[in-house]
């Protein structure tokens, strides 16, 4: 199982926070399609990612709902039939909404710089901090803030909850 810290935050000017994520990555920009499928589930979350090129990911992930960065646990299986496995996951849990986005990854140490253009949302930027076992929670989230900082985005254009969320009109304030 993975862990990092998360937060994401709204985004005004995506030109300006590619042009600061470019300057301080080590690697990127890769240029990704998402179209992620929620289901529903007892604990956490679950969803399945079909990337552009048609493969996919089933991602099972557990996270508070707070605008601050954020402890998330992870698990993720790589997935080579996608549409089926959806249609099952469907069939047998429920659909609970769906969250399409271009997504546009830069990496920076441990940490991974997505900035996205959702439909129906806007723009956003969401930061990873890929987190060792070694590494503390606090440390993440020291990371995450430091870099927020960096890339001239403010405390308050952080959301809380996920785009399923937001989507939705379901967002969880702190």
């Amino acid at each position: 199982m993975g862990r990092n810290v998360e937060v994401k935050a709204r985004i005004d000017d995506q030109g300006a926070v590619l042009t600061r994520a470019r300057s301080l990555a080590d690697s990127g920009p890769v240029e990704l399609s998402q179209d992620d499928t929620f289901f529903a589930c007892p604990t956490g979350r679950l969803k399945l990612r079909v990337l552009g090129d048609g493969t996919g990911e089933l991602i099972h992930y557990d996270r508070g709902d707070a605008a601050a960065p954020k402890p998330c646990a992870y698990v993720i299986a790589p997935v080579t039939a996608p549409a089926g496995l959806r249609d099952v996951l469907a069939q047998a849990y429920g659909a609970i909404g769906r969250v399409r986005k271009e997504r546009t990854v830069f990496l920076v140490g441990n940490i991974r710089i997505h900035v996205d253009r959702v439909e129906g949302l806007g723009d956003f930027v969401e930061l990873e901090v890929v987190l060792s076992h070694a590494d503390t929670d606090e440390r993440g989230v020291a990371l995450a803030d430091e870099l927020l900082d960096r890339l001239g985005v403010a405390a308050a254009q952080r959301v809380a909850g996920s785009y399923l969320d937001l989507l939705q009109g379901t967002e969880r304030s702190d």
